[in-house]
């Protein structure tokens, strides 16, 4: 090589080093790793006890645990010690068999029952949030209905919210109301609290939209995100919940858009896995599975 091309290519090289430098300085995004618990809830077939369950997650890598409201405190908070986990988020456990957007006032009332339940375990378990469906929409109950039941429910709960410091964080959901980032925005400033946010669903978004577009539009009001994949191919060939069946990255969740989103909008927090399961593993192969796939994410 002639010397005048060696310093040309040096040149180059130097020039280059502080960009690699810098990606390989990237800091580590202040995301959280957490598992909805519904999918390894104890029974007959996998065994084991809610502890040993937990001290799965937590040797897949995992830091947290979302668990439904109505359990036994005391065994989730042993459970919850023992593995070193924390809970991020409590989902209310009866806001689809009881929405509070029934015709039926006495569904309405046990629903909104189930709210108060869900935001008193969320304290006692040290979560900040709890996941909440605010209605469904369908033959017996109109839009224009739903509305405003909805908005009544969610403001009785409000002041047990807010002395309990726990937010009420409404996530997205196929419940045919609540259908644009814009209507989502607005019906969580109505309110004019901080103790009503947003969980967002990056995988129930996509068979009708684009989840970066939420998440910029949502901003600060997100409290939680939910990681789950949704491949429209599936959908069109199998039918529209088939769609959930992809594993992560192999169907239409733009991650890289996703995260980008994320940081746009100064998120930081917890990604709580939704996701389908990979038929086939077990526990531990699945969480650890998972876990890593996450771990992707998170470094994009």
């Amino acid at each position: 090589m002639q010397r005048r091309e060696f310093i040309r290519s040096s040149a180059a090289l130097a020039a280059l080093a502080p960009v690699a430098g810098r990606a390989a300085d990237k800091p580590r995004r202040n995301l959280r790793k957490a598992y909805m618990f519904g999918g390894l809830r104890p029974n007959a077939k996998n065994g084991g006890s809610l502890t040993e369950r937990f001290k799965l997650l937590r040797e897949a890598g995992f830091e947290g645990v979302e668990v439904n409201g109505a359990m036994d405190q005391k065994e989730i908070l042993a459970a919850r010690d023992a593995a070193g986990l924390q809970i991020p988020s409590v989902v209310i456990h009866n806001h689809w068999t009881h929405p509070i957007t029934s015709p039926n006032p006495t569904a309405r009332e046990t629903g909104l029952e189930g709210l108060r339940q869900g935001l008193r375990d969320a304290k006692a378990y040290g979560a900040s949030s709890v996941l909440f469906v605010p209605g469904v929409v369908n033959q017996e109950t109109s839009y224009a209905d739903a509305y405003p039941r909805a908005v009544e429910g969610i403001r009785k709960a409000i002041p047990l919210a807010e002395e309990l410091g726990v937010a009420i964080a409404i996530e997205n959901v196929w419940n045919k109301f609540l259908l644009s980032p814009l209507e989502a925005a607005a019906f969580v400033d109505q309110f004019r609290t901080p103790a009503v946010r947003w969980h967002f669903d990056v995988g129930n978004v996509i068979d009708s939209g684009w989840p970066e577009q939420w998440i910029r539009i949502l901003g600060p009001r997100i409290a939680k995100i939910h990681v789950k994949e949704y491949s429209r191919k599936l959908r069109d060939k199998e039918g529209p919940y088939a769609g959930f069946k992809a594993e992560l990255f192999s169907g239409d969740s733009n991650w890289p858009a996703v995260t980008v989103a994320l940081d746009s909008v100064g998120y930081s927090g917890w990604l709580i896995s939704e996701q389908y399961r990979t038929p086939g593993l077990s526990d531990a192969e699945w969480l650890k599975t998972l876990s890593a796939q996450m771990d992707r994410i998170i470094a994009l």
